[in-house]
């Protein structure tokens, strides 16, 4: 049987000794895997566990200012970096998804070793787990944060190590752990949330117009969504468009909104959950009026298999 208290000593034990009299850069992301991390590495080393936020553009509204002020409310100096500019500049021209993948994979850790020369440090905690890696693994997607699991070394290739103290674990694993630590129950229980961010909930090319319309309707699919029992929720940008009307009755060529709920534990399955009708015509409703360039909403009843969560 999983021992949480048992896993977080040893895990603090061994990142103290493997970062020895160094600093080490924590990657965090808001989710409980990188919350985690990020906390076993400042019970381990303290602030020589130089906490950072990657402000990619790609976030959901408001994130990065909310994930920074949870991390100092529990002792972290965490401190965000914008490089909006520079993931938007990767992804320029690139609608293959794997290709989008690699793309943000390449941007991520080049600006981490862009930082590790400025903060002098050798090392890099993230909040890798196993669902990442078996995916990546075993061909069904890229995941941004494996390395080393697939051949890569980081130190070779970027100049610095890269620790994962929870590459072994699933979910409901990394959240036994996460509250083992203390951490506060928004982010124990909150919703995973890609590490490409909203780039892989927009088909095609990542503009930040599209990026921006996505994370509007993101925001109104979480809210709406809340207080159902759930795994994800979220809302997905198609690359097609499709034909509407207007009130005034004149044609309009619009975009596609998907709708996405999950029920999982660990992310290698999962089913649609089933949603109220009321709840659904209010995110349908919702999106449209803060949203009028988009014409169609459509909710998607797909499980994994044969879908995988996300659709990129």
């Amino acid at each position: 049987m999983f021992k949480p208290e048992k896993f977080m000593d040893e895990k603090i034990a061994w990142l103290r000794q493997t970062i020895g009299n160094g600093d080490a850069l924590a990657a965090t992301s808001g989710g409980v895997d990188s919350m985690t991390t990020a906390a076993l590495g400042h019970k381990a080393v303290g602030e020589r566990s130089k906490v950072i936020f990657l402000d990619d553009g790609l976030m959901r509204k408001g994130e990065p200012q909310e994930v920074v002020k949870i991390l100092r409310r529990l002792g972290m100096k965490a401190r965000i970096y914008d490089v909006k500019d520079y993931f938007f500049e990767a992804l320029k021209g690139r609608v293959d998804p794997e290709e989008k993948r690699r793309a943000f994979r390449e941007a991520f850790y080049l600006t981490f070793a862009r930082l590790a020369r400025e903060l002098e440090v050798d090392c890099l905690l993230q909040g890798t787990i196993a669902a990442d890696v078996v995916e990546t693994k075993g061909g069904v997607k890229t995941q941004h944060n494996v390395l080393e699991q697939i051949g890569i070394s980081p130190l070779e290739r970027y100049g610095y190590k890269v620790l994962e103290p929870l590459k072994d674990l699933y979910k409901p694993q990394v959240r036994g752990v996460a509250r083992a630590l203390g951490l506060p129950r928004e982010v124990v229980e909150r919703k995973p949330f890609p590490g490409p961010g909203l780039s892989i909930r927009v088909l095609g090319e990542v503009t930040s117009e599209r990026v921006e319309l996505i994370r509007e309707a993101t925001a109104i699919v979480e809210d709406a969504t809340k207080d159902v029992p759930c795994f994800q929720a979220f809302a997905v940008l198609m690359r097609d468009r499709a034909t509407g009307v207007t009130k005034t009755r004149k044609r309009k060529y619009g975009e596609i909104v998907v709708v996405r709920v999950v029920q999982s534990k660990d992310a290698m399955t999962a089913e649609p959950t089933a949603l109220p009708w009321e709840t659904l015509r209010r995110i349908e409703k919702r999106i449209t009026e803060k949203l009028p360039t988009v014409t169609h909403v459509l909710f998607d009843l797909s499980g994994k298999p044969p879908a995988t969560i996300e659709f990129e």
